[in-house]
């Protein structure tokens, strides 16, 4: 896009500290130079900070909105505003629309480039039960540069439907086609939803995260006291300083059936708890959460060596986390396969 209207400067892209952390990954394997931009005290991306940073070099800003602290960017506007009036583009990680739908467009507020998260929004399976699959979408003015090949619709011609490649594609990228069972599954989501169900997926979300921040925040650290949208982000310093880390009380969820949150990110949060109920789960479910992350709060100081030896409960108990990391076992080998049980005709 740059090349194409002669600014061959860019050569930087801004990534606030609240980013999805596969921001700064994605625009270092690009070649671009990262630069971090501060958060205030609020959560919101640092607007001083930014009109610092931005300039003639910046090719983007990719931001997370809301971001991983759970909360609504409320400068979007005017971050909007700075990036395009330096002649950079903005770029939305959508790995949390699902706090907006039919509630607010990306592309209305002025994003240029958005992917879609589909297992963390349309219900499509993410990890072993995968695979995962993220479509991005853009403003009309970067359509000509899509990779190919595209669908096109032909309305009423034979095919009706072709191949077809966008007039200045980069060109094919691997799997090009994407995880088309994944696509289908999520179209037939939102299909069954529908505008006003959509909607609905989002509010559910954004209550049931209020919900828990409303009964656990008198126990745990509150970092940013803000209404949350879909998820927040606790901190366990308070427990901390009684010996229990962010990690023994993710520990000791599993003893109570629950899996646990992600921990330890955000980085900007010490000892980070994120917690993120979605819509679907049920109040009697939320509250049995509760009871265990108070009860937590009440072993941390009553008896915290009981919560640092978690989980008690299942069958594999703590791994070594460290070896983990630096003897990765990636592969199947029969050898450290366990012996299947013999089975009755």
């Amino acid at each position: 896009y740059f090349d194409s209207i002669g600014d061959h400067g860019r050569t930087t892209v801004l990534i606030p500290d609240s980013a999805h952390g596969t921001n700064p990954a994605t625009a270092a394997m690009a070649g671009f130079k990262v630069v971090e931009v501060k958060s205030d005290k609020r959560g919101n991306v640092d607007i001083d900070e930014l009109r610092r940073l931005a300039g003639p070099d910046t090719a983007a800003l990719m931001i997370t909105n809301p971001n991983t602290l759970g909360l609504w960017d409320e400068h979007i506007d005017e971050i909007v505003e700075i990036i395009h009036g330096v002649g950079g583009l903005v770029y939305n990680d959508g790995a949390n629309f699902n706090a907006i739908l039919g509630i607010a467009r990306p592309g209305d507020l002025g994003v240029d480039i958005m992917h879609f998260n589909l297992h963390k929004t349309f219900s499509t399976p993410h990890g072993g039960g995968g695979p995962g699959s993220g479509p991005v979408g853009v403003k009309a003015h970067l359509a000509r540069f899509l990779p190919g090949p595209i669908v096109t619709r032909n309305e009423g011609g034979d095919p009706e439907y072709t191949w077809a490649w966008p007039e200045a594609s980069i060109g094919k990228i691997h799997s090009f086609h994407g995880n088309f069972g994944m696509h289908v599954r999520a179209y037939t989501y939102i299909r069954m939803h529908g505008a006003e169900g959509l909607r609905q997926v989002s509010e559910d979300a954004v209550l049931a995260a209020n919900y828990l921040l409303a009964r656990l925040r008198e126990r745990y650290e509150l970092p940013y006291d803000r209404t949350c949208m879909h998820e927040f982000v606790l901190s366990a310093t308070r427990q901390k300083q009684r010996g229990v880390r962010a990690m023994d009380i993710a520990k000791r969820l599993l003893d109570f059936g629950f899996h646990p949150p992600t921990v330890y990110f955000p980085l900007i949060v010490p000892e980070a708890l994120m917690i993120e109920p979605t819509e679907t789960e049920s109040l009697e479910t939320l509250d049995a959460f509760v009871a265990a992350m108070l009860q937590i709060a009440d072993e941390a100081e009553r008896e915290p060596e009981h919560v640092q030896h978690a989980p008690h409960r299942t069958f594999y108990k703590r791994l070594d986390e460290v070896r983990a990391n630096r003897e990765l076992n990636l592969r199947w080998e029969p050898q450290q396969s366990a012996p299947l049980p013999a089975v009755a005709d």
